[in-house]
């Protein structure tokens, strides 16, 4: 996150940015002369759910998770990006933004601790044969787990950080080998992680996975509604013209 938009979740935790001008804003956050540029990081806040604003457009205050009684929508904090295979992505605790899912979307066990609930982004392919409520995990999906500490059962998709660094992986007690074993399920082929007891100080199981919200499949959408124009303008067809044109 840009310096000046963390300084500005910082004043807007103390004070009122509703009403404050541009250039007072700069000024409190040492970045005076230039409201436009405190324009552009304030929109970007917003654009990522982070600062919230009233029906005219000013900024009323920072962001927090939890449900909104009057539009039924969870708030749920984008916490970083998680890469599904070898472990690559920083898991901070940083709040990235914010994902917005009707509560009867959750399952029904979660919906009385939303207050735990947080994301990640999934990076790669290498859990994209994982079944979570019927949804594996692909490249940009957004992936919803529980923080908490707790001991994982053999066959639960866990989000683990080793040496600060976030994956998603199904994990494997093996109590005979004094082991624990992360593993891809996947179309390609990716290696296990093993972590040997005398190496459980630099790893830690953060959550369980609950669900997956899938990334919408913009190229299919665009696909399908040129293969439904291409349709309309050749018709009539013969049926097997037509199941051509439709599976382009």
């Amino acid at each position: 996150m840009h310096a000046i938009q963390q300084k500005l979740l910082t004043l807007a935790k103390n004070e009122n940015l509703a009403s404050l001008t541009l250039r007072k804003i700069g000024e409190k956050i040492n970045e005076p002369g230039s409201p436009q540029k405190i324009k552009h990081h304030v929109d970007k806040l917003i654009e990522k759910g982070l600062l919230i604003t009233s029906g005219d457009g000013k900024v009323l205050k920072l962001a927090s998770s939890g449900l909104d009684d009057k539009s039924n929508l969870v708030s749920l904090p984008i916490v970083g990006s998680a890469n599904c295979g070898e472990a690559m992505a920083f898991a901070d605790q940083k709040v990235e933004g914010y994902l917005k899912v009707s509560l009867k979307i959750l399952p029904e066990k979660y919906r009385q601790k939303i207050k735990d609930l947080f994301v990640l982004r999934a990076i790669g392919q290498s859990m994209n044969r994982a079944r979570i409520n019927g949804n594996n995990i692909e490249d940009g999906d957004y992936v919803i787990f529980e923080k908490d500490q707790f001991s994982p059962k053999n066959g639960e998709y866990v989000v683990s950080v080793i040496d600060g660094l976030a994956n998603i992986k199904k994990i494997t007690i093996d109590k005979e080998n004094s082991r624990v074993v992360l593993e891809s399920e996947s179309s390609m082929e990716f290696p296990p992680i093993y972590i040997h007891a005398d190496d459980f100080s630099n790893y830690l199981v953060c959550g369980r996975v609950v669900d997956v919200m899938k990334k919408p499949d913009e190229l299919a959408n665009i696909i399908n509604a040129s293969a439904s124009d291409i349709s309309k303008n050749l018709d009539p067809l013969t049926e097997k013209e037509r199941n051509y044109y439709l599976n382009l």
